[in-house]
C-alpha cells in the first residue's frame, strides 16, 4: 500500500470517536466520499449513508441493492468523577480490559481540546508483596493530567470521553499497529470499495456504505441503518480475532491467520446464498480467503441487520486482527487490499433476478 493511500486510514484511527462521539470521523467519511457517492446523508443517530447508484437504478427490475456496514465508533473511557486532588476516575465505554490500563498514556477529550493524561500505577516498590500479582479493578485506577485540581475541574466535565493516546504505525512484514483498527480499518476499506465501483461505471447494483455508530455498546447504528435503508442484501464488515499467536486455543476459537486473506463467516446469522456468492467472488478473483464458524448471532452489525423488517439476506466479511480492544491492534495491509478486491467483485457480480431465499 502506497504511503498516500493509507494516510486516510491514519487520519481516521487517530481521530477520536469513542461510542457516542463519532461525529469527527463521520465528517472525515463524508468529506472523503463527497465526490464519489451519488447521495450522502447522516441520520439522527450519527451514522453516515453513502449511496452509489447502479446502472439498473430506477428500472422495474433492478439488481439487488447491497448495504455494507462498518462501524466508526471505538472503545474508550468516560469521566465519572473528579476527586479533590484533580485525578480523574472513569467508567468503560465498550469492552475495555482494566488490566491493560496502568501505565498508559491517555487522551481526555474535553470541550476546549484534548488533554494528555496518564493512568497512574503505584511503583512495585510500594505495592505489598501479596498485591503485586493482582490486577487492579477499574474503580481503583485514575488518570493524572499533571494539572492543579482547580484547573482540571475548570476544563474537564463529567461525561467527557477518553481514548488511548496512541496512533498508526507500520511495522514488520507489511503490518500496521494502532488503536481503533476495530473498526476504522474496515471503514477505510469500504471507502476504497466505493471508489473502485465508481471508477468502473458499469455496476448494476446500488451499493450503500453505512458508517455506523454505537456498535460497541449493542449494534445500535447497524440496526437503525438497516431499518432505514432497507437493502436487499446487508454485509456486516468488521474485524475478527486472528488466532495465530501463542496462548490462543484454536480448537475453541478457530484458526484465523494474519496475511491469509479476508474471513467469510458461516452460520445461522448468514444467508447461505450470500455466503456462497462471497466464496465464489473470492475464488473468481484468485483471492485467498478464510472461513469462520458462527453458530449463533454474531457480535457484529450483521447480527442486528439480519432481522430488520421481514428479514434481510445478510453476510459477514471480517478482517483478521490481533490483540482486539487493546492499544496495539495489528492488521496486515495485504489483507486490506485483498478484502477490497473481494467486496468489489461481490457487488459487481450481482444482477437482476437473484433470489436469496434459502433452498429456492
Amino acid at each position: 500500500m502506497a504511503e498516500q493511500a493509507y494516510e486516510f486510514l491514519r487520519q481516521m484511527v487517530e481521530t477520536p470517536s469513542a461510542t457516542g462521539t463519532e461525529w469527527q470521523v463521520a465528517g472525515l467519511v463524508r468529506e472523503r466520499l463527497a465526490q464519489i457517492a451519488d447521495e450522502i446523508e447522516t441520520d439522527v443517530m450519527g451514522s453516515v449513508h453513502a449511496r452509489l447508484h447502479g446502472t439498473t437504478h430506477g428500472l422495474d427490475d433492478p439488481a439487488p441493492s447491497v448495504l455494507i456496514a462498518a462501524h466508526i465508533d471505538e472503545i474508550g473511557l468516560m469521566v465519572n468523577y473528579i476527586d479533590d486532588e484533580g485525578f480523574l476516575h472513569f467508567k468503560a465505554v465498550g469492552g475495555v480490559d482494566a488490566g491493560l490500563l496502568p501505565g498508559l498514556r491517555m487522551d481526555v477529550h474535553a470541550s476546549e481540546g484534548t488533554l494528555r493524561g496518564v493512568v497512574g500505577r503505584m511503583p512495585i516498590h510500594l505495592v505489598p508483596a501479596d498485591d503485586r500479582k493482582q490486577v487492579a479493578s477499574m474503580e481503583k485506577l485514575c488518570i493524572d493530567l499533571g494539572l492543579s485540581a482547580e484547573e482540571v475541574k475548570s476544563r474537564v466535565r463529567i461525561g467527557d470521553t477518553i481514548t488511548y493516546g496512541v496512533g498508526f504505525e507500520r511495522f514488520g512484514d507489511n503490518l500496521a499497529v494502532s488503536r481503533a483498527f476495530d473498526d476504522k480499518s474496515c471503514v477505510y476499506i469500504t471507502t476504497r470499495v466505493l471508489e473502485e465501483l465508481k471508477a468502473r461505471g458499469d455496476v448494476e447494483s446500488e451499493c450503500i456504505f453505512a458508517a455506523t455508530v454505537q456498535e460497541e455498546i449493542g449494534l445500535r447504528g447497524g440496526q437503525t441503518s438497516a431499518f432505514s435503508v432497507k437493502p436487499d442484501i446487508a454485509l456486516g464488515f468488521d474485524v475478527t480475532h486472528a488466532t495465530d499467536y501463542p496462548g490462543v486455543d484454536k480448537a475453541k476459537h478457530g484458526e484465523v491467520r494474519l496475511g491469509a486473506g479476508p474471513v467469510i463467516a458461516r452460520g445461522p446469522n448468514i444467508n447461505p446464498v450470500v455466503f456462497e456468492r462471497l466464496v465464489a467472488a473470492a475464488e473468481a478473483e484468485g483471492i485467498a480467503y478464510q472461513l469462520e464458524a458462527e453458530p449463533g448471532i454474531t457480535g457484529t452489525d450483521a447480527g442486528a441487520m439480519q432481522v430488520q423488517h421481514g428479514g434481510i439476506a445478510t453476510g459477514l466479511v471480517s478482517l483478521p486482527l490481533r490483540y482486539m480492544h487493546t492499544p496495539t491492534e495489528v492488521i496486515s495491509l495485504d489483507d486490506v487490499e485483498a478484502t477490497i478486491k473481494l467486496l468489489v467483485r461481490f457487488v459487481v457480480d450481482l444482477e437482476p433476478g437473484l433470489s436469496f431465499v434459502p433452498g429456492m
